[in-house]
């Protein structure tokens, strides 16, 4: 199975302090931006989110169809099959994808808890 490009998703207090740590830690803005109250941010391959009010707690996030440099590849797991394979397999998803093709999303626990997204924007 092939999930996508991985980043983690971080839920922040405040985003502009966030972006100034991750900053020092070799980060630049990638995407988003403070009027969005979310920012990605981009080390090399390394890429993380910053997230201000948008959700509880850190996610693990999988984005099919995108390489990091966030362009379409030519040839990807869609989804939709990521979501039936898991549900095969006897994972709880989250809500079902009502649509066929494009842009859709659904969440996963792994046994502690920590959620996971798998998140295709195309």
């Amino acid at each position: 199975m092939k999930l996508g490009v991985f980043s983690m998703s971080l839920s922040v207090k405040d985003l502009n302090t966030s972006k100034a740590f991750y900053e020092k830690l070799g980060f630049s803005k990638f995407a988003g931006g403070e009027e969005m109250k979310y920012m990605i941010m981009k080390n090399d391959t390394t890429l993380i989110g910053l997230f201000q009010g948008m959700f509880q707690g850190n996610i693990l996030t999988f984005n099919p169809g995108w390489d990091t440099e966030a362009k379409v590849l030519d040839s990807f797991e869609d989804v939709r099959d990521i979501q039936k394979s898991l549900a095969s397999d006897g994972i709880a998803v989250g809500d079902t994808i009502a649509t066929e093709k494009g842009r859709a999303s659904f969440t996963i626990t792994d046994p502690d808890g920590n959620v996971i997204l798998i998140d295709q924007h195309v």
